[in-house]
């Protein structure tokens, strides 16, 4: 491995082996506490989703034949199955349809049991009616909160007196959830903060040479999303498995108010561009296609910017190169007139003819 290199993080059996492990820990340690402290105890809920924040996922499943149902946990969970094995064909489809998920529920949060009834203290991710934080209390304060909660009700030590006051408790569930968010958002700038040192070629000082190992780069990627509202700029979000980073392919060559030739098509979540003559469309981006990109930062006196622009297809990085370059390929295969071997077999019979003479 390259210590200087940016990639996404690989996961194996063995994290989900101890993932699993590590969730029946949560699970049975939160029923321990309930038993004891039914209306003191921390836990951690997850609300079902609405079904208006999985509508354009469904949405752009249909367009790949996937179907998505959000009845409960174990239907999502079975029709992502489902869609894996339709998409056998290219596997990052089926990891892509699994993170876009996520995204679309609402973030867990921590509470006080005291505070919900219990139909409310479901796990919507976990599929667990009971749920909480244990097995880290070196980096969560909700999981050393836990422990003390476990010691008291196996009688290894007493309950502290903050964790007996329901007030206190939600207070501190309250503040929890806010540090919680707030290290979430660090950990995303951190990351894309040595995203853009990287892709700037070094270290980021000002006298950096751009001998880090970064630099442009030019990758596969997947499109995400893509925007076909009317007189927007024609752009479409993509992520790059290769680096497990995220960036917006704005269409800077086609003017998305004047161009005709512009193709929007919101229902399949299409951007394509049409023969100006035939009006047959040349190419087309949509949802879940895989393209190739070029990752470079743009710098100006007090800003870096990381950008991704589009290789392929070429007729949409830039139509009027690409027709105007495919325009000259026909005139030059006009000009050229019969073929080599046509040309060569003439060439053979005017030498026949002369030996004749």
């Amino acid at each position: 491995l390259n210590p200087t290199d940016v990639q996404a993080y690989t996961l194996y059996e063995a994290n989900a082996l101890v993932e699993e492990f590590m969730l029946l820990a949560n699970v049975t340690v939160s029923k321990k506490i309930l038993r004891h402290y039914p209306t003191l105890s921390v836990l951690r809920r997850h609300p079902a989703p609405n079904r208006s924040m999985f509508d354009g996922l469904i949405q752009k499943a249909k367009t790949r034949g996937v179907s998505i149902r959000i009845d409960d946990s174990k239907k999502l969970a079975d029709s992502l199955d489902d869609a894996g094995k339709a998409l056998k064909d290219d596997p990052y489809l089926d990891q892509l349809l699994r993170i876009l998920s996520t995204r679309c529920m609402s973030p867990a949060q921590y509470f006080c049991s005291g505070e919900y009834q219990a139909k409310d203290w479901h796990h919507y991710g976990l599929a667990a009616p009971v749920y909480t934080h244990f097995t880290s209390p070196i980096r969560r304060y909700a999981d050393v909160c836990v422990h003390r909660l476990l010691a008291a009700a196996i009688g290894v030590a007493p309950l502290p007196v903050f964790l007996s006051s329901k007030s206190h408790l939600h207070d501190l569930a309250a503040n929890m959830n806010r540090r919680h968010r707030a290290a979430q958002l660090a950990g995303r700038a951190s990351v894309q903060l040595h995203t853009l040192i990287f892709f700037a070629g070094g270290d980021g000082s000002e006298d950096d040479s751009g001998d880090g190992g970064g630099g442009t780069k030019e990758e596969d990627a997947y499109v995400l999303d893509v925007e076909t509202s009317p007189n927007s700029e024609p752009s479409f979000s993509v992520m790059v498995p290769r680096y497990g980073i995220e960036g917006r392919v704005r269409l800077t060559k086609i003017n998305g108010k004047d161009d005709e030739c512009l193709v929007r098509d919101p229902e399949n979540h299409r951007l394509g561009y049409k023969d100006p003559k035939t009006g047959k469309l040349l190419a087309s981006v949509a949802v879940f296609d895989k393209v190739r990109v070029r990752i470079w930062v743009r710098k100006s006196r007090d800003r870096r910017e990381l950008v991704v622009d589009l290789l392929e297809p070429q007729l949409l990085a830039n139509p009027a190169a690409a027709l105007k370059s495919k325009q000259s390929v026909k005139k030059e295969k006009k000009a050229a007139g019969p073929t080599s071997g046509g040309s060569a077999s003439k060439k053979k019979k005017k030498k026949k003819q002369k030996t004749r003479q």
